[in-house]
């Protein structure tokens, strides 16, 4: 295999790995990890995870469509004519602000010690198996909250989960999915507002880092293998967030739980 056929493949199997566990609740982030720690895979730094958090932003623009242009008309639509629906949709546009929030505090005050201090392999493993066990706690929480019975309180408290899962090997979309099932949330409302929460930060972090896409030195050459890593991302996430989304309905969530304190332990141990 030529050297360029295997930068390719490398790529290819980055984008599908971030891909696959960026929606699901085990972290995309402690994964990598894992993987450039047991595979000897060297991870290609900061434009890359731009550029395939991206992609998976682009997945999940995708897949809620629906729900972003009926928040965007409603929410608008408030303005004119104070309806049951437009009233809805503004107030859980302004959770989503709100939610947002601390995420960005923590990440802009936290973000270098987080990323100097909190990313070792074993600290990995000790919050996969935190992980878990908050999966574990909500597996049969069946909540009844609807996305227009949403409170400040609500955004604030799922917000917070949010910017804890900045840590490595804590999953984004466990955390923020947790945090809203505990407060009552259904699982539907719950894995809407996790995802439409997503869009925000990933959004804000593709602007901060667009800038050191373009001025990346070696960009020009590596074009081929970030195109490969983008589609791979894309598709991995699209996937893996349909599959996640029926999971949820059925509300299995104790397999990634089990999982995630399973392959935590191991880390630990091996």
């Amino acid at each position: 295999m030529t050297e360029t056929a295997y930068e390719l493949l490398k790529y290819l199997f980055l984008g599908l790995f971030q891909g696959f566990t960026e929606p699901i609740p085990i972290s995309s982030s402690g994964h990598l990890q894992l993987a450039q720690h047991y595979l000897n895979i060297d991870l290609p730094g900061l434009t890359f995870e731009l550029l395939v958090n991206t992609a998976s932003l682009f997945a999940v623009l995708i897949i809620y469509r629906g729900d972003i242009m009926r928040l965007i008309v409603n929410g608008l639509g408030y303005f004119k004519e104070k309806t049951p629906e437009t009233k809805r949709d503004f107030y859980f546009i302004i959770y989503l602000i709100v939610g947002t929030i601390p995420a960005g505090v923590i990440g802009v005050l936290f973000g270098d010690f987080i990323s100097e201090e909190l990313s070792g392999i074993k600290t990995v493993a000790i919050t996969l198996i935190i992980t878990g066990f908050a999966l574990w706690l909500i597996r049969n929480l069946r909540g009844r909250k609807h996305d227009g019975d949403l409170t400040f309180k609500d955004a604030i408290i799922v917000g917070l989960a949010q910017a804890v899962a900045l840590i490595p090997g804590i999953s984004r979309s466990g955390a923020t999915i947790v945090a809203a099932m505990a407060r009552g949330m259904n699982q539907e409302t719950a894995l809407r507002y996790s995802f439409l929460l997503f869009i925000p930060v990933s959004f804000g972090g593709m602007i901060l880092g667009f800038s050191d896409l373009l001025d990346y030195e070696n960009l020009k050459e590596m074009l081929m293998p970030y195109t490969v890593a983008f589609l791979g991302s894309l598709v991995a996430s699209y996937f893996s967030l349909k599959w996640f989304m029926n999971i949820m309905a059925k509300g299995n969530l104790k397999i990634f739980a089990i999982y995630c304190v399973i392959v935590g332990a191991a880390v630990l141990i091996f």
